[in-house]
């Protein structure tokens, strides 16, 4: 696309963060939008924020790891616009947990969310993208969708899979020379709050809740950043969206070190598990 101007675009998780940012820094651009969050306040704030550069906006609380919830609002979001260009699957949460010690409750509930959602919500928006005749999907990755982190299986696995998903159907669309643009997307530390709203299931040695909830305080991208980072990369047509000094760092450190990073990580945690006296998480 070479405008966002009188365009629709659907957003998750849009009730903070980079959801927000990113439907704000779009309705400045004349872009319509269809916006949704299980928090309804926040929902509301984005949107009324959003308002203020006269686009359109409709507001839906939506649970995205729920299959017939996510089909039904690109629906609506349809018969409410029109039409809809762009989906940004953007919502997620986060556990701490060793692997032996995690809850299967709690794996299932951030896969449903992480890695479910993002396939939900391509594939319910995909055909009205087609139908729109141009548009883009974004899926929200990781850092930790290129390496592999202890305390961090769980999301580890829901955003390793979200690239290779998101990858293959970038390859697919343009096989079948479609219009539409696919994009993964690797953020690294942004302050938000995921890490401060994380399920934390503590270890003595490996996870604490407190340095768990804590660790946004060291991350070092703002949302109004990501966001424009993610706009820059809808509007290129990237394939692949590294967010932040830490992500290009982590990049750059796994393709030099593809196996030998786990050990630095290793020797990292057991150094803080030290300081900590017996707390090791990342």
């Amino acid at each position: 696309m070479k405008t966002l101007k009188d365009k629709v675009a659907a957003i998750t998780g849009a009730g903070s963060g980079i959801g927000r940012a990113t439907a704000i820094l779009m309705a400045s651009k004349g872009c319509h939008l269809a916006l949704s969050d299980v928090n309804e306040a926040g929902l509301a704030e984005t949107a009324e924020a959003a308002r203020q550069h006269g686009v359109k906006v409709t507001t839906t609380k939506v649970d995205v790891a729920n299959r017939e919830a996510m089909y039904a609002w690109a629906d609506q979001v349809v018969r409410d616009h029109g039409l809809v260009n762009i989906i940004f699957n953007n919502a997620g949460v986060a556990l701490g947990a060793t692997v032996e010690a995690m809850d299967y409750k709690d794996f299932e509930w951030l896969m449903n969310i992480n890695f479910w959602g993002v396939v939900y919500g391509t594939k319910a928006f995909l055909p009205h993208i087609k139908t729109a005749g141009e548009g883009a999907i974004v899926n929200v990755s990781s850092v930790f969708g290129l390496i592999a982190v202890p305390t961090q299986s769980a999301y580890n696995a829901a955003k390793f899979a979200v690239k290779g998903f998101t990858e293959a159907l970038r390859e697919e669309l343009e096989i079948e020379g479609a219009n539409v643009g696919v994009t993964c997307v690797h953020p690294g530390g942004i302050k938000t709050n995921i890490a401060r709203n994380a399920r934390v299931t503590e270890t003595k040695g490996m996870v604490d809740a407190k340095s768990t909830r804590d660790a946004e305080k060291v991350f070092i991208t703002t949302p109004e950043k990501a966001a424009e980072a993610v706009v820059g990369a809808i509007m290129k047509n990237s394939r692949r969206l590294l967010i932040g000094p830490d992500a290009v760092a982590i990049d750059l450190i796994q393709r030099i070190l593809p196996t030998q990073y786990q050990r630095i990580l290793e020797i990292g945690a057991k150094q803080r598990a030290k300081k900590l006296g017996g707390v090791g998480v990342i």
